[in-house]
């Protein structure tokens, strides 16, 4: 069948549905979503366990180890790792990438049941554990609520009244807050009068739990009614607990808490998490979309909202945005809109300068079609315009007019040699439209080992597939049907025919100089022998990395007091570094989070879980340029100031990140031995002089104070290591007895002595036992024999039930692999201990884990590609010299990232892999060509010479198209090695389609020149 044929018979349908495919494509483009990355879910869960009182190692034995095993019986797990600390057990739960995100929330029922059945085998007092499941949640909109001379109380009164607002929002999926003080009814009791009563602490404790707890009273038959019982007693407010009343032992009669506590309210002391902006306390609110929601819509939803609610705000209070994903989006999709226009335009008038200005018009519109066309499916399909949707648009416009290249030139020349525009609208079709399919679906299969790689990065760059597959295929469709009627209507008759259209200046030097080159084959082959050489050598001059840094004008200072550092501590530090920070040139705003990591305000920000020694401070600037500039000055201060802490200072990745760039990971079961194999890795990257932000995931030893419990005054005195256990945490850190419920909101009731009263450790002859069987408090030394006072790892790290630990650094100049290359065989030359190993994590890990994948599924693809060719040709001759080419193509690859100065990355095999389908497509074009030629009766040699000049053209265009199509991503961090790799290979596939294939088809079929 004939597309052309029928077209050309049905003029009207087929404009009918060109107009139909305009309107719909223009309407498609404006209901598509707009992102800054492609949706994707990170398939992690998270599993907290609190284990109060238990030190590290206990919550690994006890709680870690017995849930880690249940765990592991999931047949979906890739792999768990684990952190054990001082009273808390975090397992990481990590899916299979061969899991896609919708089969996600079964997966999570079946962890949370293999969960809830091990409880049973936790200790006394740990648990219950929690599974958290939206440990991958992204608030792209996150706005701190700052305000001078306001409480945290009102702060967050008003922050509440904002969420039940913004949850109204459409698109809004959720609101979170960070750094919120939680609210505590203190009672601090003073311990003389309780002495002096005989009141014993633990009639309180019993007294205030059962006072307040909500316990089923049942119901009674009145009448017809059957009445709920509910008696009173509760605490209504924090005088009613003051009016609580106890007998005391001395027989003196009732006692009211208030006679010998002062019950208050206040914050939570020491907090959790203190967050600052632009210098000021303040509280975070994450906004979150739902999935498959707009977040330019959400985000103007959400603006609109709160500035409907301005009037409302108490004065002096503001909202500041730390990142606002909304404007970035914005940002981000106008700019690549641009650069694809750009690219459009770039494309059309390469096409009239080469082809004519009526051909060059009639492709460019196919262009459009086929792009308008694009984007009806990314509608259908649901996915967004964002980087990675428009880069493969860009990356595919030179591919998208090679079709109608093909076509239209066909037409062209045969116009030209007199035909009829019919007869050559559907001879050329007839022709080319089999072999421009195969070469179409060649393209594809180049693709489509990133569309069906599993992991991580494969989820990332899936709708680069997509959108390369559906916009290839629409361009064939398009050029084997639009193309000849605009070509039959639109290319005029020529004034003069001409017998031999390719007798031109243009086509005569090239085949003079394809004569020459098959004549002299032996000195062809040799330069080009010398040409790989030279490119194999030249590449491994070329630096590696993974992905490119973010444009994101925001970068993290992450900072680490030494272990153990008290959060207010930390928190006088974080204020100083952002005062320092406040001052230099750039800097817009700054937003500081002490105790943990912020919430994931975008994808690739690494969390960091809950550490009073922590803090980080969020920069952002007028200009990412500048960034460049800021770090340093700030690593030097930091250095300087703070000599005994561990800055880092980070800037967002394009892709998945790390941690650490370069993470040496040692595993192994003694914890001193993994200490020390650490400490030597550390120092082999200090004497490196490129190695910045080298340190430990484990953090140092951690000093503890042991008190000796004298069981033998216990037994006489009735006092249990449970009472000693209370009586410490009641004097330091304040004992919580129970809650009281104030609407909506569950306060926690906290004992303490008063602050002139509570000792410090120095001091603890203040601290009191009450005795049982005395009915009198003792005090602390009679009861403890002595203080020891060791040191103990603050957390322990396990991946797969193993314990680890690993150094990290990052390069500082340079790039991770020049820096790898180095530390690699020294750190790999320590000598391990038998039962220890030693692996390599970081982004050396990330980029193996990607490239494997994609080795896994690129033979396939490849092997698809040969089936094709085969099928096209019903030969195996062809698609052995086409194949042979492809590695070739390292010649202009190597040359276009030496001359632009850039690494070879991840998205640079993309590029590569794209590289090989382009070159394939052209190959088979004019391979084609050559076949049909020779069956035409023409002498072989000259079957080959004719074939390549009149291929020359649109082999020329399709490259060139591509090349100068790419040419706005060339400016661009993300897109730049990509755009380089497939721009420098087309320039030496073009070399490779006009010169090598004539002339490897020439010696495979023992074709000898002869005289031209």
């Amino acid at each position: 069948m004939n597309p052309a044929k029928l077209v050309l018979k049905k003029q009207t349908i087929t404009t009918v549905l060109i107009v139909l495919l305009v309107f719909a494509g223009w309407k498609a483009y404006f209901g598509l979503g707009r992102l800054e990355n492609p949706d994707f879910v990170i398939k992690l869960a998270v599993v907290f366990t609190p284990y109060p009182g238990a030190s590290p190692e206990e919550v690994e034995q006890e709680v870690t180890d017995p849930l880690e095993e249940a765990i592991q019986a999931l047949g979906q797990r890739k792999r768990i790792w684990s952190i054990s600390q001082e009273g808390l057990s975090v397992i990481y739960f990590e899916v299979k990438p061969d899991f896609k995100s919708k089969e996600l929330p079964q997966i999570w029922d079946e962890l949370r049941r293999k969960v809830n059945d091990a409880q049973i085998y936790l200790p006394p007092g740990a648990g219950p554990s929690i599974v958290n499941d939206d440990f991958g949640d992204v608030f792209g909109v996150f706005y701190a609520l700052s305000g001078e001379g306001y409480s945290y109380e009102e702060l967050k009164d008003y922050a509440d009244e904002l969420k039940k607002e913004i949850l109204l929002c459409k698109d809004v999926a959720k609101v979170a807050f960070w750094g919120v003080q939680r609210e505590v009814i203190y009672i601090e009791m003073e311990p003389s009068k309780m002495a002096e009563l005989g009141i014993s602490p633990t009639t309180v404790f019993r007294v205030l739990q059962s006072q307040n707890a909500v316990a089923k009273s049942g119901k009674v038959q009145i009448g017809e009614d059957y009445v709920r019982i509910t008696p009173t007693g509760d605490f209504t407010s924090e005088e009613a607990i003051g009016n609580l009343l106890f007998s005391d032992l001395q027989g003196r009669g009732i006692v009211r808490l208030r006679d010998v506590a002062t019950i208050r309210r206040g914050f939570q002391d020491p907090p959790n998490q203190l967050m600052y902006f632009n210098g000021k306390p303040a509280i975070g609110i994450g906004i979150s979309t739902v999935l498959g929601g707009n977040v330019l819509e959400m985000g103007e939803a959400v603006r609109a909202k709160l500035q409907q609610l301005k009037p409302t705000c108490p004065a002096g209070m503001e909202l500041g945005v730390i990142a606002d994903q909304a404007e970035t989006v914005d940002r981000a999709v106008g700019g690549f809109v641009l650069n694809l226009f750009e690219s459009i335009a770039i494309v059309i008038v390469m096409l009239m300068i080469f082809m004519g200005w009526r051909t060059g018009l009639l492709i460019g519109a196919v262009l459009l079609l086929t792009i308008l066309a694009t984007f009806c499916y990314m509608w259908v399909d649901g996915i967004a315009l964002q980087k990675i949707s428009l880069g493969a648009l860009i990356l595919a416009l030179g591919m998208l007019v090679d079709n109608a290249i093909v076509v239209a030139e066909g037409i062209l020349i045969r116009i030209q040699k007199g035909e009829d525009r019919e007869k050559a609208a559907i001879d050329s079709v007839a022709q080319t439209q089999w072999p421009l399919l195969g070469a179409t679906v060649v393209a594809i299969l180049a693709f489509a080992a990133i569309g069906f790689t599993p992991g991580n990065v494969g989820e990332f760059c899936q709708s680069l597939f997509k959108v390369m597959a559906a916009s290839l295929l629409f361009s064939w469709l398009l050029a084997v049907t639009v193309t000849p009627l605009l070509c039959y209507r639109f290319l005029p008759k020529p004034k003069e025919t001409m017998a031999d259209p390719y007798d031109r200046p243009m086509f005569r030097i090239y085949r003079r100089f394809l004569h020459r080159c098959l004549r002299f084959w032996q000195v062809s082959f040799g330069v080009l022998l010398l040409m790989v050489i030279a490119a194999v050598v030249g590449f491994s001059f070329i630096p590696h990395f993974f992905f490119s840094p973010s444009t994101q004008p925001q970068f993290l200072v992450d900072y680490w007091r030494p272990q153990g550092t008290h959060i207010e501590q930390t928190a006088e530090d974080i204020q100083q570094i952002q005062n320092f920070i406040a001052q230099q040139e750039g800097v817009t705003n700054y937003a500081s989070f002490v105790g943990e990591g912020a919430l994931r305000f975008i994808l690739p920000y690494d969390y960091t879980p809950r550490n009073s020694s922590y803090g980080q401070v969020l920069v952002t600037v007028d200009d990412y340029e500048k960034i460049a500039n800021l770090i340093p000055k700030i690593r030097d201060y930091l250095n300087e100031t703070f000599p005994d802490s561990e800055p880092k200072i980070k800037v967002f990745e394009n892709g998945p990140a790390p941690s650490a760039k370069i993470e040496a990971e040692f595993r192994g079961p003694d914890v001193e031995v993994l200490y020390e194999l650490c400490e030597q890795a550390k120092e082999i990257m200090r004497e490196d002089g490129d190695a910045v932000n080298v340190r430990d995931n484990w953090r140092q030893m951690a000093e503890v104070k042991r008190p000796v419990f004298s069981e033998s005054i216990a037994r006489r005195t009735g006092i249990t290591r449970s009472d000693l256990a209370n009586a410490l945490q009641m004097n330091f850190s304040g004992l919580t007895v129970g809650l009281y419920r104030e609407e909506n909101d569950l306060l926690p009731i906290v004992i303490r002595p008063p602050e002139d009263d509570r000792a410090s450790f120095v001091d603890r002859n203040k601290i009191h036992i009450w005795s049982p069987a005395l009915s009198q408090p003792l005090p602390f030394e009679q009861v403890v024999q002595e203080i020891e006072t060791v040191r103990e790892p603050p957390m322990v790290r396990r991946r797969n039930r193993v314990r680890m630990i690993q150094a990290q650094c990052d390069p500082g100049l340079g790039t991770t692999d020049s820096l790898l290359t180095r530390l690699r065989p020294k750190i790999e030359a320590i000598p391990l201990p038998p039962g220890y190993e030693l692996s390599w994590e970081g982004e050396l890990y990330y980029s193996s884990e990607a490239n494997s994948k994609l080795a896994q599924i690129f033979p396939v693809c490849l092997l698809g590609m040969f089936v094709i060719l085969i099928g096209l040709f019903n030969a195996l001759r062809q698609p052995i010299i086409i194949f042979l080419t492809l590695p070739l193509s390292i010649i202009g690859v190597t040359a276009g990232l030496l001359i632009a100065g850039l690494p070879f990355g991840f998205m640079s095999i993309l590029g590569f892999l794209g590289l090989s389908g382009m070159l394939i497509k052209n190959a088979i074009v004019l391979m084609d060509e050559i076949d049909l030629e020779i069956k035409a009766g023409k002498p072989r040699y000259q079957a080959v010479l004719d074939s390549g000049v009149s291929r020359m053209r649109p082999v020329i265009m399709a490259s060139g198209t591509t090349v100068f199509g790419m040419t706005p991503l060339v400016w661009d961090p993300f897109y730049a090695v990509m755009a380089t790799t497939v721009a420098g290979g087309l320039i030496g596939a073009t070399v490779l389609t006009l010169i090598v294939v004539p002339m490897f088809y020439c010696l495979f079929y023992r074709i000898k020149p002869t005289v031209q």
